[in-house]
């Protein structure tokens, strides 16, 4: 051994910190040295290194999650195109030519169902509204040509009635006070119309919407809720109680007249219910209503001229029925309005065409 060379110890190999000489090729290690902890850590994950790389592990051993430096797009695309397995992300495939699943409608609302099916969703209230509606217009056939007190009985029914289907009807309930001051509006015009003469009805009418004009005002404005609820509140208001007061138009009208258009209507009303094409369902409810009119005119001495006064009630009984129908279906809305609007809407034409023909 030279004394110009390092001793030789077992396992030791000199490190030269300025690498090899260019030309000479390192030997190949024989065995793996020990991780270096401390080397590692100090690596700064946020330097990018150039071109995306990190400094290289020669024991390829992955670094603490976290502190590995990502590698940048050009890399990526590189790796991926390079490794026939490396690990990609699914991109979504989608597929036009598939056909939609059909979805099942059966637990859907009528009006949903409807629309689904292309069909309209107006829903119309139907047989059973219809009966009561019919029911009620018998009531005021019969009570007609007795003492109008009588009659005030089943008009102050169909008041309340009238009143609180025309809240629902607009998506607005529970609206108590709107509901009883409608129907105090409908009880005061009966109360004045009882206490004068049938020519004033008119005079009566108009005085008793003017003043709970004035009232719901005043009600909406101790209302707290935000300008367009009070808008709706009180649109709500003033048409109900207008519809109240015209309800009353009954005990106004003569009582042969009650006694007709109230036949028409129910008659008219049944009719439309039928399960028919819309067209001919119309046809035929105004058709069975000159013919009712026809009918109760023979017995109370209308004669011909009642088939007249029975299209008129019965034209406005499908227009209270057609207002009642909804395209959010609710039994309250059909069970209130359905029964009331028919009978409420079809009361100034039998109170003027009374007068006209008698």
């Amino acid at each position: 051994m030279s004394d110009n060379q390092p001793q030789q110890y077992p396992g030791y190999q000199p490190q030269d910190p300025y690498g090899p000489p260019y030309g000479h090729q390192q030997a190949p290690q024989q065995a793996p040295q020990p991780y270096d902890h401390a080397a590692h850590q100090q690596y700064d994950p946020s330097v990018q290194q150039p071109y995306g790389y990190g400094p290289a592990d020669p024991y390829g051993t992955p670094p603490p999650a976290g502190t590995a430096p990502l590698p940048t797009q050009h890399h990526q695309a590189g790796v991926a195109s390079q490794e026939p397995g490396a690990r990609q992300h699914p991109q979504p495939v989608t597929r036009s030519d598939a056909p939609p699943a059909p979805a099942s409608t059966a637990h859907l609302a009528p009006n949903q169902r409807a629309r689904a099916e292309g069909r309209s969703p107006i829903i119309a209230p139907g047989m059973q509204p219809a009966v009561l509606t019919a029911v009620l217009a018998v009531l005021l056939a019969l009570t007609a040509p007795l003492a109008r007190p009588a009659l005030f009985v089943p008009v102050a029914v169909l008041q309340a009635v009238t009143a609180a289907g025309w809240f629902r009807l607009n998506g607005m309930w529970p609206a108590r006070q709107g509901i009883a001051l409608a129907f105090l509006a409908g009880l005061t015009t009966d109360v004045a119309l009882l206490a004068t003469d049938r020519a004033d009805a008119p005079l009566v009418g108009i005085g008793t919407l003017g003043v709970w004009c004035l009232l719901v005002l005043v009600l909406q404005l101790r209302n707290r809720s935000s300008a367009d609820e009070r808008m709706y509140a009180l649109t709500a208001g003033l048409a109900s109680s207008a519809l109240a007061v015209l309800a009353a138009g009954h005990l106004a009208a003569a009582p042969h007249a009650v006694t007709v258009g109230a036949a028409a209507v129910a008659v008219a009303t049944l009719a439309r219910a039928l399960p028919l094409p819309s067209v001919a369902s119309v046809a035929v409810a105004l058709l069975a209503g000159a013919g009712a009119g026809i009918g109760a005119g023979q017995l109370t001495g209308y004669g011909a001229s009642g088939a007249l006064l029975g299209l008129a009630a019965g034209g406005c009984a499908l227009i209270g029925l057609r207002v009642a129908s909804y395209d959010y279906p609710s039994r309250f809305v059909h069970m209130t309005a359905g029964v009331a609007l028919p009978l409420a809407l079809a009361a100034p034409a039998v109170y003027v065409l009374g007068r006209t023909l008698g």
